[in-house]
């Protein structure tokens, strides 16, 4: 039971974090004269833990960055079956050799 607590206060600071970003872009845009909309937050993954990507998924972020193609492979397609609208980027070099399985 404490396991499944400190699981939904780390799933509550994602969240959080999520939000109080959201709102610093907005803030940043507007006194830019921007609208907030053209501005996406990508969220990078790699190395992340897989409860922590998925707290940011629950918490309704779509947009997330990569840049090893092997992990990517490994975690998103499940998670993009379970969550069709997201966005994966691929941020960074990519060998020549992984561009096919980039694409």
């Amino acid at each position: 039971m404490a396991d499944d607590q400190g699981q939904v206060e780390a799933d509550r600071a994602v969240a959080d974090r999520l939000k109080e970003t959201s709102e610093r872009i907005g803030a940043a845009a507007k006194a830019a004269g921007r609208p907030a909309d053209d501005i996406t937050l990508v969220a990078v993954s790699k190395a992340q833990p897989e409860a922590r990507v998925l707290a940011a998924l629950d918490a309704g972020h779509r947009v997330f960055g990569e840049n090893y193609v092997q992990p990517a492979l490994a975690r998103w397609p499940d998670l993009k079956a379970r969550y069709p609208d997201v966005r994966l980027h691929m941020i960074g070099a990519i060998q020549t050799r992984k561009a096919k399985e980039v694409v």
